[in-house]
């Protein structure tokens, strides 16, 4: 529920200019850790769209290009994911692809799951390619 209420506010948001409201997760045990540094290791600029800032300011939330590109690491299980369900590997990392919600994509690693909603003219592949390396480096990570 959560996740689509802030894909919604995204999507409202988006190209409005300024600050973007995102609610930020709370992670749990070594997802802590692992979102922190994965916030050190993000792109300044996504499929083109330079970083922005969100509200509430949090470690846990990135947005580029006006919050057309949103991420929130140390995010739930995603509710609609089935253990059987495929995930579309990308350089290693594996994604979940919401059926009913086409632009919400969960990385799945071993340390915490990262949501990215992709909106706006953006090309979900190179985004998630874009962002496969740096969640890459820290599922890699000792816990």
């Amino acid at each position: 529920m959560r996740a689509a209420a802030a894909l919604l506010v995204l999507l409202t948001l988006a190209g409005c200019g300024g600050t973007v409201r995102v609610e930020p997760p709370v992670p749990q045990g070594s997802a802590v850790a692992a979102c922190d540094r994965l916030a050190t290791l993000l792109p300044k600029t996504l499929d083109g769209a330079p970083r922005g800032e969100s509200t509430p300011e949090s470690p846990y939330v990135a947005v580029w290009g006006d919050g057309t590109i949103a991420l929130r690491c140390g995010v739930p299980r995603p509710a609609r994911m089935a253990p059987t369900d495929q995930l579309q590997e990308i350089d290693g990392v594996g994604w979940f692809a919401d059926p009913e919600k086409p632009a919400l994509f969960t990385a799945v690693t071993d340390v915490a799951y990262v949501e990215v909603t992709v909106g706006g003219e953006h090309v979900a592949a190179e985004v998630l390619a874009d962002l496969s390396k740096p969640i890459g480096q820290v599922s890699a990570q000792p816990r």
